[in-house]
């Protein structure tokens, strides 16, 4: 099976909707996703990506399961270099200061900090998983150790539309790493598509592997420029874009 792991497009945050670019992106990308066979639909209850969602649903005639875990990764934490300030965990660390503790970087660690644990961090990743844990059973494919048993092995079609930290923490579980190195070391634009299919080279042993990132491929043919969202400034002296 494959999972089409999709962010929602660029976002009005105070309207928790669109911008008229988001809407671009959407339509652009409802055109893609049409023309494929998907089996089933989830959404997150967020207003940005069940608007992303809508345009592709409209165009195929289809519903999305509406999944409350599948909302923005909410728990939030006092980013160490801002005393007082709380900020949401995935995007606001700097380098310097996350990197330092060796912790983050090992998938049964990483939530253990004082800092992590003073958002209770770790409840929210637990919960997320199990929910995800479910869906994947669901589909065919159950959780055992680092893998997955096949117990109706498929090719399948399934379409999340969600949000980047999210995304990020659903490719940490399938993948057995810290959701951190994801959250930083990566970024996904609006309405980009991420893929991830299962490989069976033993009959009943699945695990998944990620055979495209954020792939923006149907803006670039529709025209539209990819959204900066997401990022940070790419240097420092470059002040039209975000620094913090």
């Amino acid at each position: 099976m494959r999972f089409l792991i999709i962010r929602h497009g660029d976002p009005d945050y105070e309207k928790d909707s669109l911008t008229e670019k988001g809407w671009r992106e959407a339509a652009l990308l409802a055109d893609r996703i049409s023309k494929l066979q998907v089996t089933d639909f989830y959404v997150s209850p967020l207003g940005r990506a069940k608007d992303t969602a809508s345009l592709t649903l409209k165009k195929m005639n289809r519903t999305a399961t509406e999944c409350d875990w599948m909302q923005e990764f909410p728990p939030r934490i006092n980013r160490p270099d801002a005393e007082g300030r709380r900020m949401t965990l995935a995007w606001d660390w700097l380098p310097q200061d996350w990197t330092r503790e060796p912790a983050y970087f090992l998938r049964d660690k990483w939530m253990d900090t004082p800092v992590m644990r003073e958002g209770k961090v770790g409840e929210a990743y637990d919960y997320v998983i199990r929910n995800f844990d479910a869906l994947t059973a669901a589909h065919g494919y159950v959780r055992e150790g680092e893998y997955y048993r096949a117990e109706r092995a498929n090719r399948d079609t399934v379409v999340l539309f969600c949000h980047f930290g999210l995304e990020c923490v659903l490719l940490s579980r399938l993948m057995n790493i810290s959701p951190m190195l994801l959250w930083h070391h990566t970024c996904a634009a609006p309405t980009s598509v991420t893929t991830v299919i299962t490989e069976e080279r033993r009959e009943g042993r699945a695990s998944f592997r990620v055979s495209a990132f954020g792939d923006t491929s149907h803006l670039y043919a529709g025209g539209e420029e990819v959204a900066f969202s997401a990022r940070f400034c790419e240097t420092y002296d470059y002040w039209e874009e975000r620094h913090d």
